[in-house]
């Protein structure tokens, strides 16, 4: 299941009550804002849970916590069941997900109940942990970690357990994995740890997030081990292959799968506890929306999750409906300011944002909306770009939010797009905001290329590791970033930005626009 999910937890156009009926609530706590049709005791449950979820694995991990502003905290809509995940996802068997963008970092998950009868399924809880993690995985991007070894550790942070106390307890059985670690080995260990993953099968798959779990948990606690998985991460970083790097930390292989055989049948596993933070969950806010904002929290959901040319109008027309019925509500005219300019209706995503400007002129998206609108429909029409009124619409933007990304982005591209180098100011905003979301490629791709012509190899090798290492991508891409990682520490610019070309050329423009042209599919 985590493999489906593997570029990240996302969404569905929410299992929603009829707009007449839902409640929606909006829930804001230090890292994360959720909406939901859901009572307030329950949200404020899940909030707590998330936070202090949030809290002990930066513990565990000595991880800085940084204060955020709305754009950089992750939304997170919940779903009534699974079911409607599967039907607005448009993917088989997907019970949540997780997209990094520009334009915000957003999950989809369904309602997370108190039940603790899933204990050999893959629940809600487990999905949003697993992939949680490797959003603050994300957070430290410059080193090198083998695939079995992220999603190893993912899947290890996945099994916590919120005890009454508000204490975090790691390191619980992965029992959702149960089956494939006690069914043999249909991934070969040597292959796992050689980091070669180009032709698995679905049950080598699974083998790799199940014994990728446990050799992960047996490094952690096991006593004769200590200190191995430090070596082994340093071999890597001076350059070791991985199967010698794990050679010359783990001895010998052979012994060392003999052990993990024996470890995975103790009757007890060790486990971390974190004490409860002094804070507690910190302050959870929530609020019941106006009813405008209730009625448009489809069409949200839908935008977030990404349209394309088939579902884009449909979502525009749902949007054009709502906007008829609280005409003066901002946050219904800013969405449908989204829903147009996704579907191509430039002029009217220009009337929707400038009148949500007009109501809230505080609301930063619609100004990004009418910025971007306005450079689509005069390129629509074959007419002079205007730069200098979008850049002032992106600069108002950003002033609001400094801490948003997006803006920044949009301001660095309208130079190159306008046939102009970048400004100093626009370099400097672009790398600033590829540090705010390091989960986001497309972010980095840029920064990476710019960084690059600067001649700032040291930071551009920084920034471009994520993507190099992300666990998720295919080993054909793998081995794409792994020659542009090379020729950056070889101090090559020129090869490494005609690689990037290259790579460009395959997968896009590199614009985020914050949707997809196409379905998910990772």
């Amino acid at each position: 299941m985590l493999r489906i999910l593997g570029k990240l937890l996302a969404f569905a156009a929410i299992g929603m009550a009829s707009q007449a009926q839902a409640a929606w609530n909006e829930v804001k706590t230090r890292h994360f804002i959720i909406y939901a049709n859901e009572k307030p005791d329950l949200l404020r449950d899940f909030a707590t849970r998330l936070e202090l979820f949030d809290q002990g694995v930066r513990s565990v991990r000595s991880m800085t916590d940084p204060a955020l502003s709305d754009s950089g905290r992750v939304k997170i809509y919940v779903v009534s069941d699974y079911d409607n995940i599967d039907r607005f996802l448009g993917i088989a068997n997907v019970r949540g997900m997780y997209i990094p963008r520009t334009s915000g970092l957003i999950a989809f998950v369904p309602k997370m109940s108190r039940d603790k009868g899933e204990i050999f399924e893959l629940n809600s809880q487990t999905i949003f942990f697993h992939e949680y993690a490797h959003h603050l995985q994300l957070q430290n991007t410059s080193a090198v970690i083998p695939r079995w070894l992220v999603e190893g550790t993912a899947e290890f942070f996945s099994t916590a357990r919120i005890e009454k106390d508000g204490s975090i307890r790691f390191g619980s059985p992965a029992n959702h994995r149960a089956s494939t670690l006690l069914s043999g080995h249909n991934l070969p260990f040597k292959t796992m740890l050689e980091d070669n993953y180009s032709k698995l099968d679905d049950e080598q798959t699974d083998d790799l997030y199940g014994r990728g779990w446990l050799l992960t948990h047996y490094l952690t606690f096991e006593p004769a081990r200590r200190g191995q998985l430090d070596a082994y991460l340093k071999a890597l970083q001076t350059g070791q292959p991985t199967l010698a790097a794990a050679q010359s930390a783990f001895g010998n292989i052979d012994q060392l799968e003999r052990d993990l055989d024996a470890y995975v049948k103790r009757r007890r596993l060790t486990t971390l506890v974190v004490p409860p933070p002094a804070a507690g969950a910190g302050a959870i806010a929530i609020r019941q929306m106006q009813p405008g904002e209730a009625a448009i929290m489809t069409v949200r959901a839908r935008s977030d999750r990404g349209v394309n040319t088939k579902t884009a109008p449909g979502v525009a027309a749902d949007a054009r409906k709502i906007a008829g019925q609280y005409p003066n509500d901002p946050a219904v005219m800013a969405a449908l300011a989204e829903a147009e300019l996704d579907a191509g209706q430039y002029a009217a995503a220009i009337a929707a944002s400038s009148k949500a400007i007009a109501l809230d002129p505080r609301n930063n998206k619609a100004l990004i909306f009418k910025a971007r609108a306005l450079k689509e429909d005069a390129e629509g029409r074959k007419a002079k770009v205007n730069w200098t009124d979008i850049r002032a619409l992106l600069i108002k933007a950003n002033r609001l939010d400094p801490d948003d990304p997006e803006p920044l982005m949009y301001y660095y591209l309208s130079y190159p797009e306008a046939g102009e180098n970048p400004s100093r100011n626009s370099v400097t905003g672009l790398i600033y905001a590829a540090d705010l979301v390091p989960q986001v490629d497309e972010l980095r791709f840029l920064a990476t290329q710019q960084l690059l012509f600067d001649k700032n190899l040291p930071k551009a090798l920084q920034m471009y590791a994520s993507i190099a290492y992300d666990p998720h991508q295919s080993e054909r891409s793998r081995e794409q970033a792994r020659r542009v990682m090379a020729a950056i520490a070889a101090s090559n610019a020129q090869q490494a930005l005609e690689l990037l070309g290259n790579d460009a050329d395959a997968e896009g423009d590199g614009d985020d626009s914050g949707k997809l042209t196409e379905p998910l599919t990772h």
